[in-house]
């Protein structure tokens, strides 16, 4: 039985991200990620307007009247969830830690899935992968999904981006619509992520925290890396220190984003300190407007 607190957490969340999903994002979703193809349903008569191409022509020869074929998109897309769970996700300098965004962007993907009638699939990983959940349709799966995501406790607390990929592509025979929800703080994941990118339409979802950017003048502080405790003593006072603490981070920043340009893939950005939705539903608007171009 899950804690009462995380009941309404879920709750929340839940409650949260399906108000958006119903004011438009899964409509916006349905057309970014469109279904494997067009299967026939049915004929019907011919009205002005209809593609000509579409006429059968032995239904009209029998029946001596113009018929059309009406074709449906067959979707049963697969959306995988490959979410970051590793100890930097814990921590946040606002409302909420990374992981706790990770959690909600990614209620609001599956709600959207299954409300375009999708299966849903969830990957936590660390530096291990640390917990599968085989894709399916429903509130309740997606349900559990927020909760696994909530509430798991993690084994490790490294980030193997370059694992997690690996082992969904040996999972993941077929193609699936992939985010890959992390903070990114990790090497050597170009190569697995250009070979996932070949197969999988790969989203990656970056979730960043202003304090990762940028340092107030708070005075001494006592710092620990979170995946490997390495102490740090910063004097936050410093102009030369906090200028250092930018220009590292500018860095890793400027050469993830080449990283990704490089591999072409569109991505989504997100911090703890703002709203999730925007971002997603620029996302879909762009992607959208390329797709139609």
């Amino acid at each position: 039985m899950l804690p009462r607190d995380l009941v309404k957490r879920i709750r929340r969340i839940e409650i949260h991200t399906r108000r958006a999903v119903d004011t438009g994002l899964a409509g916006q979703y349905h057309s970014v990620f469109k279904g494997r193809g067009m299967a026939f349903s049915e004929v019907r008569q011919y009205q002005p307007g209809d593609e000509i191409r579409t006429i059968d022509w032995n239904v009209t020869a029998r029946l001596q009247s113009p018929y059309v074929k009406v074709f449906t998109e067959e979707r049963e897309l697969t959306v995988m969830l490959l979410v970051d769970l590793s100890a930097s996700g814990d921590f946040g300098s606002r409302e909420k830690s990374k992981a706790e965004v990770a959690a909600e962007i990614a209620a609001l993907l599956a709600f959207s899935a299954i409300k375009n009638n999708d299966r849903v699939g969830l990957l936590i990983f660390t530096d291990r992968i640390e917990r599968f959940i085989p894709p399916k349709k429903g509130r309740r799966h997606v349900l559990r999904v927020i909760s696994e995501i909530l509430g798991f406790s993690p084994e490790g607390r490294g980030t193997s981006i370059s694992l997690a990929l690996d082992y969904h592509m040996k999972l993941m025979r077929r193609t699936a619509v992939t985010f890959l929800v992390s903070d990114f703080l990790d090497q050597g994941w170009e190569k697995p992520l250009r070979l996932a990118g070949q197969r999988h339409d790969v989203v990656p979802v970056v979730i960043t925290d202003p304090f990762e950017e940028s340092l107030p003048p708070v005075g001494i502080v006592y710092a620990e890396d979170a995946e490997t405790k390495t102490p740090l003593l910063l004097d936050t006072m410093s102009k030369r220190v906090r200028k250092s603490y930018e220009a590292a981070a500018a860095a890793r920043r400027t050469s993830r984003e080449r990283a990704l340009r490089r591999l072409g893939l569109d991505r989504v950005d997100l911090r703890t300190d703002a709203d999730y939705v925007r971002p997603l539903v620029t996302f879909f608007r762009l992607r959208a407007r390329r797709r139609v171009a």
